[in-house]
């Protein structure tokens, strides 16, 4: 019987071994960067029974099966974006421009710079749910909501109750979450809604029993859109703690907009690819893009995931800090920047850029914020003034360029929304609204201190230790 089991054993350890050695080359001949490939072939090679089942989940290079799905439905989509363009055009609502700034970032977006729109700042919860909430209850036709999480709490109860009685007056609701971000939320919740008439599904990385797909991505959206009218974009998630009443958090800073105009409709495509992907169908909606009664605002949506053809998000970063003349003051509460995204930030200083990072102080991701340490000697001896926000949490993902260019959305400065997350920007080519954040931005370094390289030097050896093994694990983080 012994002799029996032991042989199993051999037979299973040979064959892990064997696995995590193809698994390895699998990981070099397919891998999104070069320190990512080295550190799963290593890591596979060394410890293959715990890195095989971890890179069977989080190794995943692009989204196959979503863009298997994008091409079967691109004629129906690519005819409606060529529909949506057409009506911008005739409509003289779109904004072209030979300068390469605004030429880039048109093809990355494969959207136009939009005329004739209004935006607003939502800065932090009260603001954001209270203006989402109000323009939810004034809906006619149809509401599109998308969230990474969304939580059965005082907030998550109020927009449920809020959907139920707009579904009795006939509003049609389409409503995405991730599987992931809502792992914690309860069936009950999601089921309730369904059987009212809610079309409410999750947005799965797998379908059925195919594991062509992995967990790893993850769609980190959040969208709202009323009647094709106003949109909403931003940090925010649907959870209690996005009021700050969350106490191992405490104050919670976030940023959202609202938008009005001809934008909308071009946020309405990446939901519409999104619910497709997961349906299998199209949804009538409001194609008609309107301009603003009160603003023509320039405006791009700008959608990014693993499922594009190239690298979108961490081009998008990358050229953004190149354009940078005279500034670039970016929040975000994840820094765990690649290489390239790293010396950007890097020769932007060094050309006498006021480059400004604010990043937390306080963390809910304990790798990303170790990781976060590593990189401070670099880019603070180039010239890159960093600073920590003392305040309490820092969720925004904002950003500010010279005096004219902002952007507010859901993608933070890190591996995972570079080349991994489904997310999605707004960029706003204005120099009132880059006024208003500004102000907005000085109130956050008011409430920060800046740090430097003697920030980790100073830290005890086993937390510079955990800094560089976090280090080491940046680009599968």
């Amino acid at each position: 019987m012994w002799q029996v089991i032991e042989s199993f054993w051999y037979v299973f350890v040979i064959l892990i071994y064997i696995l995590g050695v193809i698994a390895a080359f699998d990981a070099v001949w397919k891998g999104r960067t070069s320190q990512g490939s080295i550190a799963w072939a290593i890591s596979l090679f060394a410890f293959p029974y715990v890195a095989l089942p971890l890179y069977l989940i989080f190794g995943g290079r692009k989204f196959h099966g979503y863009v298997n799905a994008r091409r079967s439905g691109d004629k129906k989509l690519n005819h409606l974006a060529e529909a949506v363009y057409e009506k911008l055009r005739e409509k003289k609502l779109i904004f072209k421009s030979d300068i390469s700034y605004y030429k880039v970032l048109t093809e990355l977006a494969k959207m136009p710079y939009t005329y004739g729109n209004d935006i607003r700042l939502l800065i932090n919860g009260q603001a954001t749910f209270d203006a989402i909430f109000s323009a939810i209850s004034t809906a006619k036709d149809y509401v599109l909501i998308q969230f990474y999480m969304v939580l059965d709490d005082h907030v998550g109860r109020k927009l449920k109750d809020l959907i139920i009685s707009k579904v009795y007056e006939g509003v049609r609701f389409y409503f995405l979450y991730d599987e992931i971000g809502c792992r914690l939320l309860k069936k009950s919740y999601i089921e309730e809604l369904r059987e009212k008439g809610v079309k409410i599904f999750s947005f799965r990385t797998r379908k059925r029993f195919n594991f062509q797909t992995r967990l790893n991505f993850r769609n980190h959206r959040k969208i709202v859109v009323v009647d094709g009218k106003t949109a909403f974009v931003g940090g925010h998630n649907v959870a209690d703690k996005y009021l700050g009443r969350n106490p191992k958090y405490g104050f919670w800073r976030d940023t959202h907009v609202q938008i009005e105009g001809a934008a909308v409709q071009c946020i309405q495509l990446p939901f519409l690819a999104d619910w497709f992907w997961v349906t299998n169908n199209m949804i009538d909606l409001n194609w008609e893009p309107q301009p603003s009664a009160n603003g023509n605002r320039r405006i791009l949506v700008l959608p990014s995931s693993p499922a594009d053809e190239q690298e979108t998000c961490g081009i998008f970063f990358v050229h953004s800090i190149n354009s940078a003349k005279k500034r670039l003051w970016i929040n975000s509460p994840y820094f765990v920047p690649d290489q390239q995204v790293l010396m950007a930030l890097q020769l932007a200083a060094m050309r006498g850029v006021d480059v400004r990072l604010i990043i937390p102080q306080k963390s809910d991701l304990w790798l990303t914020y170790l990781s976060s340490f590593s990189f401070l000697a670099e880019i603070t001896k180039a010239g890159v003034k960093v600073y920590r926000y003392q305040k309490g949490f820092l969720h925004q993902k904002t950003m500010l360029i010279d005096d004219e260019h902002s952007v507010v959305g859901t993608a933070n400065m890190d591996n995972r929304s570079f080349r991994i997350n489904f997310e999605i920007s707004i960029l706003c080519a204005d120099r009132q609204f880059a006024a208003e954040m500004e102000k907005m931005m000085r109130e956050d370094l008011e409430n920060s201190i800046q740090v430097g390289a003697e920030d980790y030097h100073k830290r005890p050896f086993w937390f510079k230790l955990a800094v560089k093994i976090s280090r080491l694990l940046a680009p599968i983080q």
